[in-house]
């Protein structure tokens, strides 16, 4: 599962790479109709036809309309005239307002009606995607100046472009920005799911905390730039794009500051910084509670708290991201990788709301894709950190599960493995080889307890080269080993240990001064079907000390697998002297 994710992640930023592509063709997408332009306040008496005139006497501020332009919707609000240059054309054209304001924009035609629409409305007219879209007929005279009034509301000002293009041209710019959006949503979502799925199956709630802040962000750009509205057409979403799109903005630093936490491992790697994170997780929650308290003195407090926490918590996340990647944190180092273009792009898209870099219109749009683009990124590593707890886990139960000495199995792992062998055995034959050195204690008394474990290694490891690789071989307690052979019949069995024999004798590992060598007895016991691993070991075990009665350093099978007609076992090796 970890490396599906890695692979549909990895695909992932090659679609982000054709995202990219597409985002500029729809920036570049604005060519049309030359427009200047001009705006006043609105005055109390103001009619369509006396703005129309005191623009006409020069009365209004001039403007470039192809750049970013702030509004003021104070007071009553702020109109604005468009004039069309030459050439003009008289065909059908649609007027587009981008990026679209969280404000009403009333349209006034030349017959004397007009059109209002805003972002979060859902009229029969035709809605642009990503833009507020006002068709201006043929029977408009293509030298006609255009009338808007940017409506007044809760937010202060409002920024924004006009491009006036033909209806194909205007198709076209349309397709384009939608293509582009519905793919970064579609990433954004896609990754979010996907952490969601994870966090269920490996029980890591970072996973969800990376999947909340995903698709708040991505609630976030819904809103902004109207994809909930126009063209997922949610209505019941009318009217609450303001709140909708605070709230999100609070509760996705709130997941952002538990995400990092976790993910880039705070309390390890910069401890100082964690308190106060997790402080701006529990805190920014509670500002949405108060802005949705429907207590105007709550709610004035939220939207005076809001900005500053959002400006501080936003520095305080990049600064533990940068502490803990400079500590050693590998996964910060993805989560800056991330969302450092993401916060540079929209800090410098807020700043656009006072005025700055007004001939950067798509960087709205870039902060869409950047997005997409921090999605793949943290998703990678994600897909990274699990690879690593994936991999922690696995040595965690190695070293569990091993005989510190010997590097084979210790008693438990090999009594659960060998449960698990005979539970899915079926008819496959089964042996099971009990071994203890002979003479280890004369070794131990007379050279120490070291040259002992030197002895324990060395025959440890000459076992695990003679067997198979999927042969069972473990460190039963002290100098007893067992091994347990799958699918070898009874003769082959006694093969396998008379070898094991030689084996260990052929090592020469000297246990006193008189020439005597360690040396090996085995017991053999073949699985039953109502064997146990205990009752067989219990056999197997009964097996190796006839062995060491009938002289060491041989084999013997389990009593009730001998032949009836008994005779004597030789040695594995004739020349092992017993002292």
């Amino acid at each position: 599962m970890v490396g599906a994710i890695a692979t549909t992640a990895t695909r992932g930023v090659g679609r982000m790479l054709g995202i990219l592509a597409l985002a500029l063709l729809a920036f570049a997408a604005h060519a049309g109709t030359a427009l200047t332009g001009a705006s006043r306040a609105v005055v109390p008496g103001d009619t369509a036809q006396s703005v129309l005139d005191a623009y006409r006497r020069g009365e209004f501020a001039s403007f470039d309309p192809n750049l970013l332009q702030r509004f003021s919707r104070s007071g009553l609000g702020t109109w604005v005239v468009l004039q069309p240059q030459p050439p003009l054309v008289s065909e059908e054209r649609v007027l587009s307002v981008y990026p679209p304001p969280l404000a009403a924009v009333t349209l006034f035609n030349a017959d004397g009606t007009s059109l209002r629409m805003s972002l979060d409305d859902f009229l029969a007219s035709a809605h642009g995607n990503g833009r507020l879209a006002y068709r201006i007929t043929v029977d408009t005279p293509a030298s006609a100046p255009i009338l808007l009034k940017i409506e007044p509301g809760a937010i202060t000002h409002a920024v924004a472009s006009f491009h006036l293009q033909s209806w194909n041209e205007y198709l076209q710019t349309d397709s384009q920005w939608l293509a582009f959006a519905s793919a970064c949503f579609a990433v954004m979502v896609a990754m979010a799911l996907m952490a969601l799925c994870l966090a269920l199956m490996l029980r890591d709630s970072t996973f969800a905390w990376y999947a909340g802040y995903v698709l708040c962000y991505a609630l976030i750009q819904g809103v902004q730039t109207g994809y909930l509205f126009h063209p997922l057409e949610l209505t019941w979403l009318s009217g609450a794009a303001a709140m909708i799109s605070s709230s999100a903005m609070a509760l996705s630093l709130a997941f952002a500051a538990m995400f990092v936490s976790r993910f880039c491992e705070l309390p390890r790697y910069a401890p100082v910084l964690q308190t106060p994170i997790v402080a701006l997780a529990v805190g920014m929650p509670l500002v949405v509670v108060l802005d949705n308290s429907q207590v105007a003195v709550l709610q004035q407090t939220a939207q005076v708290l809001v900005t500053p926490l959002l400006v501080i918590g936003t520095l305080l996340l990049l600064g533990a991201a940068i502490v803990a990647a400079v500590q050693g944190s590998r996964p910060a180092w993805f989560f800056l990788v991330g969302w450092t273009p993401l916060l540079a792009l929209t800090a410098l898209y807020s700043s656009q709301m006072t005025g700055v870099l007004p001939d950067v219109t798509w960087l709205g749009d870039a902060c869409l894709a950047a997005g997409a683009f921090e999605a793949v990124v943290l998703s990678l590593g994600l897909a990274d950190r699990a690879l690593m707890m994936r991999r922690d886990r696995h040595m965690v139960q190695e070293l569990a599960d091993t005989d510190a000495l010997t590097n084979v199995l210790n008693r438990r792992a090999w009594t659960e493995s060998m449960r698990k062998v005979l539970a899915s055995a079926g008819s496959q034959p089964i042996a099971l080889l009990f071994l203890d050195l002979d003479h280890f204690k004369m070794l131990n008394d007379r050279q120490g307890h070291a040259a002992g474990d030197r002895a324990l290694v060395a025959v440890a490891e000459a076992l695990r080269n003679e067997l198979r690789p999927h042969d069972l071989l473990g460190r039963y307690g002290g100098e007893e080993f067992v091994a347990m052979l799958f699918g070898v019949a009874q003769n082959q069995a006694m093969q396998v240990a008379t070898r094991l024999c030689r084996r260990v004798h052929r090592l020469d590992i000297p246990v006193n001064q008189d020439g005597l060598v360690l040396s090996v007895s085995i017991g053999i016991a073949m699985h039953t079907p109502e064997d146990t691993v205990d009752s067989l070991v219990e056999r197997s075990d009964l097996a190796m000390y006839r062995a060491k009665l009938a002289g060491r350093n041989r084999a013997r099978l389990d009593e009730k697998l001998e032949p009836p007609i008994r005779r004597s076992w030789p040695r594995a090796v004739e020349n092992d002297r017993t002292p």
